[in-house]
Formats: C-alpha cells, structure tokens, sequence
C-alpha cells in the first residue's frame, strides 16, 4: 500500500467514526460544540500517531505474553503527556473534556491501530496510518460538533450567528442529537462512498 493511500483511508474508506464505528462513546460525549469536537480529535491524533511509532520501532522486543499491557503502558504515557499540555495551556477545554482525556488509554481506535497496524510494519507507515486515522477521526468530531453547535446552539465556534434572545433547536446540543447526528453523518459517508 502506497503511503498516500495509508494516509487517506482514516478519512472516508476506513474512517474510524463514521466507518469502522470506533470511539463512539467520547465521540458521542465530546461533541455538543466544534471546539470540544477539534481538541478531542486532536489529542486522540497526538496519541495515535506518537504510540503507533514508537510501538514499531519496539515491537521487535516486546514478548508475545505482554504485547496488549506493553501497547497499553505505551499509549498510557502519551496520554498523560497530552492531558497534562492540555491542562497547562488549554485549562477551559480541558475541563470541557474532562474524564474523556484520560479515557483516551482504552479507546479502541489507538489499541486497535497498535494491534493491527503499528505492530505489522515499519516506523514511517506506522506514523502515517496514526495521522490519518487521527486526523480522519478529527475530522467526524468536528463535523458532528459543528453540525450539533449550528443547528442547537446557533453558533460556530463559540461565535454566535443568531440574535442572542433566540434559541437553537436544543435536542442538537443533548444526548439524543448526537446520535441523530451521527446516523446521518455515517449515511451521507457510505452514499458518498458508494458513489465514488
């Protein structure tokens, strides 16, 4: 598989939301607005693409026995390392996101591409797979953020675009307008895959 081709599947063939179904909870949790949907996206894509490289430049001498605590203990330190950056420079999304950061450590879209990916090829094919897994997945959090802030909150961003006395349409910013989102996000992207 050519690099490019590593690189774009995380948006549309093999997208870890909208395809795959993966990191559906903090998908669902995180993205009542696009900023909360941009930050989460982002340290998940920091921890996919640092663990994924430095499991295959270690896959060689970790043991068969330990391989998924070894993989664990390796996203565990990215993890940590993004949640406290978060912590010292964005304190407001960090406690938008809250538990989600730490939670991270166990979400199948990073253990899954370890397993599958990082611990079958080279560093430079692991370190593309996890950017565009990352930013694939970055991409389907915006998306719903967005979709959800506009249509519940009349604002994008934080920036509103509608007169300050009237109110969006509130089912959008609560829990049922995540899944109402990502149905027809996940139709649109298998209409659009189909076609192409």
């Amino acid at each position: 598989m050519n690099q490019v081709n590593n690189f774009t599947k995380g948006f549309f063939r093999e997208n870890p939301i909208l395809v795959l179904l993966l990191g559906t909870c903090p998908t669902l949790a995180v993205t009542s607005s696009a900023m909360n949907g941009l930050g989460m996206g982002l340290a998940t894509t920091f921890v996919l693409f640092m663990s994924n490289m430095f499991i295959s430049m270690v896959k060689g001498f970790i043991p068969d026995k330990v391989r998924i605590p070894a993989f664990i203990v390796v996203i565990a330190s990215f993890v940590t390392i993004v949640d406290l950056l978060m912590q010292a420079y964005t304190p407001g999304l960090s406690s938008q996101l809250g538990i989600f950061i730490p939670l991270i450590v166990v979400n199948c879209i990073v253990l899954g591409r370890a397993e599958a990916f990082a611990a079958k090829n080279g560093v430079l094919s692991s370190f593309i797979d996890g950017a565009g897994m990352g930013l694939g997945f970055t991409m389907a959090l915006v998306a719903m953020g967005s979709i959800r802030e506009v249509l519940g909150a009349g604002s994008i961003f934080g920036f509103k675009f509608i007169n300050e006395t009237a109110d969006g349409i509130l089912i959008f910013i609560l829990a049922p307008g995540a899944f109402i989102t990502l149905g027809f996000l996940i139709a649109l992207l298998k209409k659009l895959n189909k076609t192409s």
